[in-house]
């Protein structure tokens, strides 16, 4: 069995194209072997049987295999259309060692984006911070996935500088921009004004509203960003985006900080329900196959 990819393998190759592959090879390779193998077929070319519609296309040798009912799909199915929104404000690069959360949701956007091109789907990324930084057209070529994973690439090469996170107006735009009904993945920690909280909301309506189906990744080191586990000695908390300080020890705010936290994620999650956008909260230091489960989940439902 092949090594787990950790946060230091991202930062350790400088080809994100290898590292997407080899993920996505991995997890392929661990659905066959995982009780969760009602997706290990080729899902290139099946997809889940919805009750209620005929039985007539239903592949009866899956089901032998696997004790689940899997249809053929054709090639008009296939034709998903999906834009992945990958926050790069300043703070998805903490921990600043690694570029942890940054590093961790690109490589996560490179191996979905692999997949989808594998399934024959067509795959846009924007990045964005206080506005749209880069956006790529929505293609399935070869070649388009090789340049947006070199843009992933680059992303990761740069040093974040001193910007806000504004995901409601970059998510209107997104929302404006799209045609037609489209896969919307998001990868971002939502760390944006506590005053915004009502205006992302908004805009991650608007999506809805558009009848596009959004799929939500809230990415967060949880140790320290939400149990707040440092060492109980003074520190000097900054923060990336503003670049405000604040003196003190953890034991000083560690509870209000915890239930603060707490009821943001809540109320995020919350909305989110009542939205009927796919809410999942990743800790970057959980394997990276949670958020391609989780894609391959959502694809079944949408189907």
């Amino acid at each position: 069995m092949k090594k787990p990819l950790t946060l230091a393998d991202v930062q350790k190759f400088e080809n994100m194209e290898f590292l997407a592959k080899q993920l996505v090879e991995g997890f392929i390779t661990g659905l066959h072997q995982s009780p969760y193998h009602g997706f290990s077929v080729e899902f290139s070319e099946h997809r889940l049987y919805n009750n209620g519609e005929s039985t007539r296309h239903i592949d009866w040798k899956v089901f032998a295999r696997t004790d689940k009912l899997f249809v053929k799909r054709y090639e008009e199915e296939t034709n998903l259309r999906c834009h992945i929104l990958l926050d790069v404000s300043p703070s998805m690069y903490y921990p600043l060692e690694n570029n942890g959360k940054l590093a961790f949701s690109a490589l996560c956007a490179a191996a979905l984006a692999t997949l989808l091109r594998k399934q024959r789907d067509a795959v846009g990324l924007v990045t964005f911070s206080d506005k749209i930084e880069q956006q790529t057209p929505v293609r399935s070529t070869a070649s388009h996935l090789h340049t947006l994973l070199l843009l992933l690439q680059k992303q990761l090469e740069q040093q974040p500088t001193a910007k806000e996170t504004n995901v409601a107006e970059v998510v209107h735009q997104i929302a404006q921009q799209i045609p037609k009904r489209s896969l919307v993945v998001i990868f971002s920690d939502m760390l944006s004004r506590y005053d915004a909280m009502e205006a992302n909301f908004a805009a991650l309506q608007h999506l809805k509203h558009q009848n596009h189906e959004v799929l939500l990744f809230h990415v967060m080191d949880r140790r320290t960003e939400e149990d707040f586990e440092f060492a109980e000695r003074p520190y000097v908390f900054v923060d990336v985006e503003t670049g405000q300080e604040l003196k003190l020890q953890p034991s000083q705010v560690r509870d209000h900080y915890r239930t603060a936290v707490e009821n943001y994620k809540r109320e995020l999650a919350l909305k989110c329900g009542q939205y009927k956008i796919d809410f999942v909260p990743v800790d970057i230091s959980e394997p990276f196959d949670k958020v391609l489960y989780a894609y391959l989940v959502k694809r079944a439902k949408g189907r």
